[in-house]
């Protein structure tokens, strides 16, 4: 007892000190799930993982992929009318019933909300056109989003086949990709909805099953809650907080809701967001004819930890001025790109533009701000 009481205050001060000096995310322990990963919506960073890209069932969280292209079909203000093979699906259900006429909005929040597998395929036959077709939609968005490790045969996640697949990561990345649509956003973070039914003289209302984000966790802003006997408990989650945006997911996770809370909070502790590039002009370069012509179109921040913002550093490569270019009209729009490098390795890109900012966006085509944005989406713009 004599020895314990000579210790208390050492344990004490060792664990003040560990209070104010939280350990890393990816040295974090305690995480339940099987497989995890933390990642930045913004830079797609990956602040924390455990078996990211193992291919795993997934259940439910694969209602992320449906509700993404029947958001982009442009079709939610279309009015469905429910088949009986929407109706007869197992598993969690709105109770849809055959011939009901129903918006497709609705239907997606039916999804999210309630996971409902009826509106899954409802919505897979509306958008795709029958069950094959809409599965063939989802593969492809995988392949375009970069989902390298998983592949899609039905539109709620039922353990009908084993080649609905996904990992840790797969799921981050589509999440990260959904979340830049504003609508699929407000879905997402909606905690209750109410639907017209057409059929009884009452209405749906619908409470969001993910419990981070009605009771649980004041800075959750949306996810996907999943459960199959064989996949176990699945979930997405998102959270902002201190100007960080973060995705959750987790697979195969008996305690998920604590364990998302716990990678939250280990990495808003550690992390911070940094801004190394600010949108507008550029004053650092003072040859002609880029000085005081030159400038961001978009501003570049990436989360880093305290020990690491001395390392970053800002490489410009510029074009080589032209002669022809002593008429201006002959400058093109991009002059070059700054990369960004965190103790010498690529975490971003952003290319230098001609001009003055304000005419610049003026004459900005349509097409050049898509593929910018689509660049932004699929992380091209932050990784090189």
């Amino acid at each position: 007892m004599r020895f314990l009481n000579r210790c208390l205050p050492v344990l004490l001060a060792a664990a003040l000190f560990l209070s104010f000096y939280p350990l890393e995310p990816k040295a974090a322990s305690g995480v339940t799930a099987h497989s995890a990963i933390l990642m930045d919506q913004e830079s797609g960073r990956v602040l924390f993982e455990k078996n990211a890209h193992e291919k795993s069932r997934i259940a439910s969280i694969t209602k992320i992929m449906t509700a993404i292209l029947a958001v982009e079909s442009g079709k939610m203000n279309k009015t469905v009318t429910v088949s009986d093979n929407a109706v007869g699906t197992e598993g969690s259900s709105l109770y849809l019933k055959y011939g009901e006429k129903i918006k497709l909005r609705d239907l997606v929040y039916g999804l999210m909300l309630r996971s409902g597998n009826d509106a899954a395929v409802a919505i897979a036959e509306e958008v795709g056109g029958s069950l094959d077709g809409f599965v063939w939609m989802m593969n492809q968005k995988a392949e375009e989003i970069g989902m390298k490790d998983s592949h899609f045969t039905n539109p709620h996640g039922l353990d009908n086949t084993k080649d609905h697949y996904s990992s840790a990561y797969d799921m981050a990345l589509l999440t990260r990709y959904a979340m830049q649509n504003s609508t699929y956003k407000k879905i997402a973070g909606t905690k209750i909805h109410k639907a017209r039914n057409s059929m009884e003289s009452w209405d749906y209302v619908w409470k969001n099953k993910n419990k981070l984000l009605t009771q649980l966790y004041e800075y959750c802003t949306g996810g996907k809650t999943g459960y199959t006997k064989l996949a176990k408990r699945t979930l997405v989650t998102t959270a902002s907080k201190n100007g960080l945006h973060l995705v959750a997911v987790t697979l195969n996770g008996p305690d998920d809701w604590n364990d998302h809370i716990h990678m939250y909070e280990s990495s808003y502790n550690t992390y911070k967001p940094a801004e190394i590039l600010s949108k507008g002009e550029i004053t650092g370069v003072k040859e002609k004819p880029y000085k005081g012509n030159i400038y961001y179109r978009n501003s570049f921040t990436y989360p880093l930890l305290k020990k690491e913002h001395d390392k970053i550093t800002v490489d410009l490569k510029m074009l080589k001025p032209q002669k022809s270019w002593e008429d201006k009209k002959n400058i093109p729009e991009i002059v070059g790109k700054a990369v960004v490098y965190l103790d010498g390795r690529v975490i971003g890109v952003r290319s230098i533009f001609y001009g003055k900012q304000q005419e610049a966006f003026k004459q900005q085509s349509f097409q050049a701000s898509w593929l910018d944005l689509l660049k932004s989406f699929l992380g091209i713009s932050h990784h090189g």
